[in-house]
């Protein structure tokens, strides 16, 4: 698989599971279940979606070279993607420090006495965790489901 096939196929990744995200985020899961909960389990549900569909469409590419490699590729490549994305959407949403602040004060009994490097070192290792989490998720579930997708399609017959 040449790496201009890898671009295409991580650009139609990130395309498909942007659309399936909002499409479940926003139309399904917000009325029915909190929406922490309805945004974790649409991004869960797009990157399975989008990896399966992306694995159907470059299936002849990706079955020129070894399947487990090529499907890698495209999931690495992904997973570089999403801590962009995650990295850039922290600081364009206003209400990421608030939120950060009060899942750390739910977990420690003792934040009334933190300086404020306390916080930061506290806020820092729990975005790192955040990201690293949503990094792992996308390539282990972008793996599988790019995987699968691909086997759905015939090899070319020689």
């Amino acid at each position: 698989m040449r790496f201009s096939d890898v671009i295409l196929a991580v650009a139609t990744l990130s395309v498909i599971s942007i659309v399936v995200i909002a499409v479940i985020s926003y139309g399904l899961l917000y009325g029915s279940v909190s929406s922490l909960l309805a945004l974790n389990l649409s991004a869960i549900i797009s990157i399975l979606v989008a990896g399966f569909l992306t694995g159907n469409i470059f299936a002849l590419e990706i079955q020129e070279e070894s399947r487990i490699k090529s499907a890698g590729k495209i999931a690495v490549l992904g997973g570089f993607i999403e801590l962009f994305a995650l990295l850039i959407s922290f600081p364009g949403n206003a209400y990421y420090g608030a939120y950060t602040k009060d899942t750390l004060t739910s977990m420690f009994s003792n934040t009334a006495s933190w300086t404020n490097a306390d916080w930061f070192v506290h806020e820092s290792t729990l975005t790192f965790l955040y990201v690293s989490l949503n990094v792992v998720l996308v390539i282990a579930l972008g793996f599988i489901s790019i995987y699968a997708g691909s086997m759905l399609r015939k090899p070319k017959k020689t």
